[in-house]
């Protein structure tokens, strides 16, 4: 069989759109229809079916991708050892699939490592979508992800670091001084984050101990915890330690550890299926570990106000 049809079915099958298809295969959407219809004659089956906007495999279809995908992708990395990928002069994009605080936290460290290397490589995030990752990184849309939270289907994922977490609060909430045990820490006023991955994890953590909190304010950013809580004595937040560490060095904010069991969060990076480009996704997947493997997190970026000088 030719080659190029079986590069062209995997195309279809990761990308379910013919025009998407056709782009990362560098040739017209025509090109893709005729390259599917000799497929559809060679294998006797339709193979895939138009519904709405998307071409939907058949179930012949999904019995064949990954045997198609896997023989392309050893294909592809014995063409790779001979022509590989030099990051120097490559003008490669790359999508990283990051949450708002890997976007704030990691990317920094992320891109200072890819462009050391290869100065002329693009890199963009996309906001992470739990939901929708799985699909992301099987028809790779993003090349990498890096997220706390477990997904279903086999990807392949480093653990760059385990996450605990602390109680935040301005230095002048009682629970700054006097520590925070289980009462206090459930009588006070929390102020939470609406996207905040961990929060499943403390209400399970919670009804552990036959508790429950109720938010006094809900945020949509991370970003708006630190003047938030450095303006209110009376509120408090539960957050990753490398956040609470980082805030707490610009910000009047103390923190304190919780008064009950709080298993840390595995933050891992995962790398997409699909089989374009295997060269250039392994550098990229090697220069991404290097980079955030036991990376604490930057996140004192999101700084404090500084402080007027009386003389001005």
């Amino acid at each position: 069989m030719d080659l190029n049809l079986v590069r062209t079915f995997v195309a279809v099958h990761e990308t379910r759109n013919l025009t998407v298809a056709a782009a990362r295969l560098y040739v017209s959407q025509p090109a893709v229809s005729q390259a599917l219809a000799k497929l559809r004659r060679a294998l006797g089956d339709p193979l895939f079916e138009r519904t709405g906007r998307t071409m939907e495999p058949t179930p012949l279809a999904q019995s064949v991708y990954p045997g198609f995908r896997d023989s392309l992708v050893a294909v592809d990395r014995a063409l790779d050892a001979v022509h590989t990928f030099e990051p120097r002069t490559s003008e490669h994009r790359f999508r990283v699939a990051m949450s708002e605080l890997g976007e704030i936290g990691y990317f920094p460290a992320l891109f200072s490592a890819v462009r050391t290397q290869a100065p002329g490589v693009r890199v963009d995030v996309v906001p992470l979508d739990l939901d929708r990752l799985p699909g992301w990184l099987g028809r790779g849309t993003v090349d990498l992800a890096v997220t706390s939270l477990p997904l279903t289907g086999s990807f392949e994922h480093e653990v760059l670091k385990s996450e605990g977490y602390v109680a935040l609060m301005g230095r002048g909430h009682p629970l700054a001084t006097q520590g925070a045990d289980l009462p206090g820490y459930l009588q006070a006023h929390h102020a939470v984050v609406s996207g905040d991955s961990g929060r499943p994890t403390l209400e399970a953590a919670l009804r552990r101990v036959g508790a429950s909190i109720t938010p006094a304010a809900t945020v949509n950013h991370f970003a708006s915890l630190p003047p938030l809580l450095a303006t209110r004595d009376d509120l408090i937040a539960t957050v990753p330690v490398s956040i609470a560490a980082g805030w707490a060095t610009s910000w009047p904010l103390a923190m304190r550890e919780l008064p009950f069991e709080l298993v840390g969060a595995e933050v891992s990076l995962l790398k997409r299926t699909t089989a374009q480009h295997a060269a250039a996704l392994d550098w990229f997947h090697r220069t991404a570990l290097r980079a955030l493997r036991g990376e604490p997190g930057e996140f004192s970026a999101i700084g404090a106000p500084p402080t007027p000088d009386p003389q001005d």
